[in-house]
């Protein structure tokens, strides 16, 4: 992270100067822009406050997605491309979650936004490391250790946020939108309908009906499920951070509310919708999903038996993994393109062998043999392709 100067950040920077002076009533000046890195079209600094007449934070984090080239500043309630969608989902989940207590709020707080510039400007999380990091160390207490506590923020959230969707559907309409698409939910309906006939074509296999009635309850737990919470939904590691408030979720585009089984899940087979890698084994496996299950079993009492926790979590790992397939498997380099760019640190078919082999793991621990056939069958043949 260097230093910048250049015109596109101290477009930025005059704009969150305008909005934080008419939030405030008073003069805000601010200095020293760090590119941070955005995604896309968007562009994302940490700044500091020179001149703070109302006591905001020494420094600040501004997030501006600019308008396409040619359309000016246009109100997003009509916006149609994915990025001014992706915006405004942000805006509201950052409101969201500022709204929540402190101790509860899963990521930086969102201190002004504004939706004619596309402009939000957060608290500053400081110099947390990412979790990618941490899950690359050798050391084994540490891996272990920051995935427990992955585990644990995911349930707090969770925890704070059950019963809070209208609030949330609330902001959205007040933004003027009715409801907003969610891309990842189209994508596992598609997988549902995919991946079948992609084991078929690729590998020559069959997936047994049992497997398939499984799947098709498990790609309805994006769009409904018993257990619905708060969800930043892109959970990939570069995403989310441990600092001294403990682990912090980053980038809320796809934030929503969703079934909460699915975010352990996406966890407990290594991040499917990135190629980010975490060492897990069984045994890590079954204690970040117990770990998950104390903070939220107070809220939703049935998970405290654990044929029902197995039963729910198989389901969600099973959309993911599917969801994963669908993604990695095929030759299609416009698919695979289409997820969000993260450091990628496996290539894609180990790291669809890592999570047929982490499901068929919990399937047989939780024995249901038929799943656990199913990935089995699905890794030998993964592994036969990339042993080539």
């Amino acid at each position: 992270m260097t230093a910048t100067l250049a015109d596109p950040v101290s477009k930025v920077v005059q704009a969150a100067e305008k909005l934080l002076t008419r939030r405030t009533g008073a003069p805000v000046t601010l200095a020293d822009p760090v590119d941070l890195g955005g995604s896309g079209r968007s562009v994302v600094l940490r700044v500091r406050v020179a001149a703070n007449p109302f006591s905001l934070p020494r420094t600040l984090v501004l997030k501006q997605v600019p308008p396409a080239r040619g359309a000016g500043h246009v109100d997003l309630r009509g916006a149609a491309t994915d990025e001014e969608v992706a915006f405004l989902r942000e805006a509201v989940s950052y409101q969201f979650a500022t709204a929540l207590a402190k101790d509860h709020r899963p990521g930086a707080e969102l201190l002004a936004y504004d939706f004619e510039t596309r402009l939000l400007v957060l608290s500053d999380l400081g110099d947390a490391t990412p979790l990618a990091t941490l899950l690359r160390s050798g050391d084994t207490d540490t891996v272990g250790n920051t995935l427990m506590a992955l585990a644990q923020a995911l349930g707090r959230m969770h925890a704070a946020t059950v019963g809070r969707e209208e609030d949330f559907s609330a902001l959205l309409r007040r933004a003027g939108v009715a409801s907003v698409s969610d891309a990842v939910a189209e994508q596992a309906i598609d997988a549902v309908r995919g991946v079948p006939e992609l084991l078929a074509a690729d590998f020559g296999l069959a997936v047994p009906q049992s497997v398939l009635d499984r799947a098709e309850r498990a790609a309805k737990l994006f769009t409904g499920g018993r257990f619905r919470a708060f969800s930043p939904s892109d959970l990939c590691p570069d995403n989310v951070v441990v600092g001294d408030d403990g682990v912090q979720f980053l980038d809320y585009e796809w934030g929503g509310f969703r079934d909460a089984t699915l975010d352990i899940a996406y966890a407990l087979t290594s991040f499917p919708l990135c190629l980010c890698a975490a060492p897990l084994t069984s045994d890590r496996v079954r204690d970040m999903a117990d770990a998950w299950r104390a903070e939220v079993v107070g809220m939703w009492p049935q998970l405290a038996y654990d044929e029902v926790l197995a039963e729910r979590l198989l389901d969600a790992q099973l959309a993911c993994v599917w969801l994963s397939t669908h993604l990695f498997l095929p030759e299609d380099h416009a698919r695979i393109a289409s997820v969000r760019a993260h450091e990628l640190s496996m290539t894609r078919l180990p790291a669809l062998s890592s999570r047929w082999s982490l499901l068929a793991d919990f399937a047989t621990g939780a024995g249901h043999d038929d799943v656990a056939a199913h990935a089995r069958a699905v890794l030998e043949r993964l592994d036969q392709r990339v042993a080539g």
